[in-house]
Formats: structure tokens, sequence, C-alpha cells
């Protein structure tokens, strides 16, 4: 087995049938053709058995935050999964719920005919409890597959209190995984046979997206139960296509003067990949690959030292080590909480000193109180903060550092943390490409104390909480252009 069995989850008690007409490849997370392991993980299945692939990729509508914003996004994925496939040993069934609940007993109609059923394994918004539900219901074995991170999530049963602890175990850890990366095209010279067909029962009541929908989805969006105020972002396309041409761009422009260039919103030196990371159009693994080549580096330069420290470990340079430190240590530490437990967004999961302090403040007077619609419509006395907001309505993202100011500043202006928090993960959910994801969920919660430690003096409303202002934020980094670009 070449996918390395620690990221290899059996999720029911079915068996693999060898009367089976083909492999199915159930996409949800790691929407993309290549640098997956899931998929690869099919593929395995289907030249064993000697039997066709079948991917089916579905988006339904039915889910809390659907929007245009969302579909559009990994619409435009689903069309570049449909070229990437097309011509190739494969077959692939994008389909796009048209109401709620159409897309219920598509999954078991095609398992019915399946030698086995392989799914992503992730644990991003309903994907896992929708897995287990699946598991639960399909009388064949059905395999969940991690593809999340450079880390497989079974490497450790910890959850870690702070990027510190989780930098230093994986700089313990990860060396050994990293000899282990997904194929870039696990399609290539495999060799599979050919589907002649779906069943019909299956085609005739849950016919594929049309080819011409997948490319312009904005002709069916108004057509959808979506919200339709979260409209589709212009100039940011989904896919996997235009997610490599970003990671190409950022390593080969920018990753040098990312230490110098991230902080500061005039300059936007951030790489743009979080949506497509959160959608699956692109793979950690693979933006570790472009950043490794890059910097010409091999397994040889790691550092010996695990004292958790920011830079020196990777032995590449200080671009190169501080991105990947965003890459690889922040996000992998909000999917380790998210794998780990399944409260990683309530307000009691924070750690006990920061639910203490924030508990002890709870009652004091706020200077300003803002309701949650004055919120979304970046309505406040703060210029910056507004300013921060109409990104995110406008663009479906936060200039990475003012989401720090954001999250802080709804806290200083709600009735309670725990009001604050729900307005954060509402606004986020509903207007960030790359919200519902637990990195997003990591980064609100941060601002409330997870991930962090008490910070004095003890203050009104925050406790020991962190405090960040958006007058001190101006006079840390520039913001005079990002301010006009913004503001009406």
């Amino acid at each position: 087995m070449s996918v390395p069995g620690i990221r290899v989850r059996r999720c029911n008690s079915g068996a693999l049938r060898n009367d089976g007409a083909f492999v199915l490849y159930w996409m949800t997370a790691f929407r993309r053709s290549g640098w997956n392991f899931a998929l690869q993980r099919a593929v395995e299945h289907a030249r064993a058995f000697g039997r066709p692939l079948v991917v089916l990729e579905a988006l339904r509508c039915s889910h809390r935050w659907a929007s245009d914003r969302v579909h559009a996004f990994v619409i435009e994925g689903m069309a570049a999964n449909r070229r990437r496939f097309e011509g190739r040993e494969v077959t692939y069934l994008p389909y796009v719920e048209p109401e709620p609940g159409a897309e219920h007993g598509l999954l078991e109609a095609l398992a019915a005919h399946a030698c086995v059923v392989v799914a992503d394994d992730a644990p991003i918004f309903f994907l896992p409890r929708t897995v287990a539900a699946a598991s639960a219901r399909l009388p064949v074995l059905l395999e969940a597959v991690d593809s999340n991170g450079l880390l497989p999530a079974a490497a450790t049963e910890r959850v870690f209190p702070t990027a510190f602890a989780f930098r230093r175990f994986l700089q313990t850890a990860l060396p050994e995984h990293l000899e282990d990366l997904p194929a870039a095209d696990p399609l290539g010279g495999a060799h599979l046979r050919r589907l002649a067909s779906l069943p019909e029962e299956v085609t005739r009541t849950w016919p594929g997206a049309l080819p011409e929908v997948m490319a312009r989805p904005g002709a069916i969006l108004a057509s959808l139960p979506l919200d339709h105020e979260a409209a589709a972002v212009p100039g940011t396309p989904g896919g996997t296509v235009e997610g490599q041409s970003r990671l190409a761009r950022f390593v080969g422009e920018h990753l040098e003067r990312y230490p110098d260039v991230r902080n500061h919103p005039d300059d936007d030196g951030t790489s743009g990949l979080s949506p497509y990371l959160h959608f699956g159009h692109v793979s950690a693994h693979e933006v570790f690959a472009a950043v490794a080549q890059h910097e010409g580096w091999a397994a040889e330069r790691l550092g010996p030292r695990t004292s958790g420290k920011r830079s020196g470990w990777w032995g590449m340079g200080e671009g190169a080590e501080a991105f990947l430190d965003q890459v690889v240590t922040w996000r992998e530490l909000g999917f380790n909480f998210a794998a780990k437990r399944d409260d990683a967004e309530s307000y009691a999961a924070l750690p006990p000193w920061a639910l203490a302090t924030l508990e002890k403040h709870a009652a004091d007077p706020r200077p300003y109180l803002y309701t949650p619609e004055q919120l979304e419509q970046g309505r406040t006395h703060d210029p910056l903060w507004n300013a921060a907001q109409l990104q995110l309505v406008r663009e479906g993202r936060i200039h990475n550092y003012l989401r720090m100011v954001w999250g802080k500043k709804i806290l200083e202006w709600s009735p309670s943390p725990r009001a604050a928090l729900d307005v954060m993960l509402e606004l986020n959910n509903r207007w960030a490409l790359d919200g519902r994801d637990p990195n997003s969920a990591s980064g609100i919660l941060w601002c409330l104390g997870r991930y962090d430690r008490p910070w004095g003096p003890e203050r009104p409303i925050f406790g020991t909480v962190r405090f960040m202002s958006s007058a001190n934020t101006a006079r840390k980094v520039r913001v005079r252009r990002y301010l006009e670009r913004y503001l009406p």
C-alpha cells in the first residue's frame, strides 16, 4: 500500500466486494486531481480489483452558509477537475444539488455497485458527521483517508495548547512523514479499466452538472436556494489551476519579502492561498514541495534542534521559514484541535485561564455596543475596523494581521464574550471564502485566548486576554492605502 497506513481509517464493518462494478471515490474535502492521498488510495483499490474508478464530487445547497460566494468557488473548481479528468481513465460525476435534500440517496445508489468506497477524512465543518452517517448506511467497506496536511492526524492523540508546543512536537515527529508525499498525478501510469457508463438509475435521478454550467456558474446561482447577498468574489475564481498559479506566483515573486511585508495591509504580501487550501483545490503537500523546490531544499538540511522556535529548523531562507510556520504549524495546529475534539468552535473549549478572566469581566461596561447588523455592515466609529469588515464582505477575506484586531474589537463592542464569539463565527463563516475551516476558527478563538497566554496588565472587558487596538495597529503597520481602498 503506497498510501501510508496511518492515513487510512476504516469507518464501518462493511466488506470489500469482489463482484462490484467499480471503485468509488467520494470527493468532499480534497477537491483536486493530484497531491491527494484519498484519490491515490482509490486508484490503488481500482488497480487491485481490476475495476474502473468513479469519482463523485457533489455540492449541497442545504448546509448553513450555503451562498453564491461558496457555490461559485466550488463549481469553478469542479470545472477545473472536469478538464483534468477529461480523457483520463476515470469516470467523473460532478453533481450540484438543485434543492435541499435532492442529493439524498446518490451515494448509496453508487455504493450499491462499488467494490469499496473511499472518502476524504477531514475535520471540516459538517464533513465528519456526513462521513459517519454514510458509513452506518453503506453495505460496503468505507475508508476515510487523511490528506489534510504534512502531519497525519493519527500521529498524535494530544491536543496542543500553544503553537510553541505543537511546533516542538512537529520538529520531532514530522521528519519521518516528509518522506511520504502524495503523488502529484495518481492517475499517471495507473492503466485503469474504463467504465462504459454509470448505472442508469443514477444518471436519471442525479444528472451530473453540465460543462456549460460549470464554466459559468453565475447562470444557475439565482435559481438555487442560496444566500445571494454573499455574492461571488470577482477576480478570485476557484479551482486547482488558479490555486497553482497563485502558488507559483507567490513563491517565485514574493516569498523572500514575505517576513517584511506580510503584516502590512498596504503591501498585501500574503499568499492568498487560504481559500484554495480550505476547499482542497491546492494541497499543503504541494505548497511545501513548491517552497522546498524553490529553496533547493533536501531533508538533510532539517535542523537537529527541537526547541519549538519559529525559524532555523527547516534549513531554508527566512521567507520560506516564516511562510511554512503559517501554512504548516498554525494551519495544522487548528486541524489538530478539530480532529481530536468536536467542540472546536465552542466558547467552553477556550483554555481555563481565558474562560476565568473573560467571565470575571463579562459584566464590565462596554465603551460601544454595536448590533450584529451594524458590525456586518461596517458601521462603527473605527475606520480601520470598518475597512477590514468591508474587505471581508467585498472580497471574502480580511488581511491576516487585521483579522486579529477585527476579533479583538468585536469582543470589546459586544455585550458578552459569548456573544462576541457568535458574531465572529457568523461574520467569518458567512462572508469569508476560507470560513467554516479549523484554521479560521482557531484564528477567531485566538482573539479570546486560545493558543495564547495571560497578558498584563489586567484590563476591563479583556482581563488578561491579549489586548489590541486599531490605533496601535495603525502605528505599527502601513494602512493608509488600505483605508483608501476599502472605506466608502
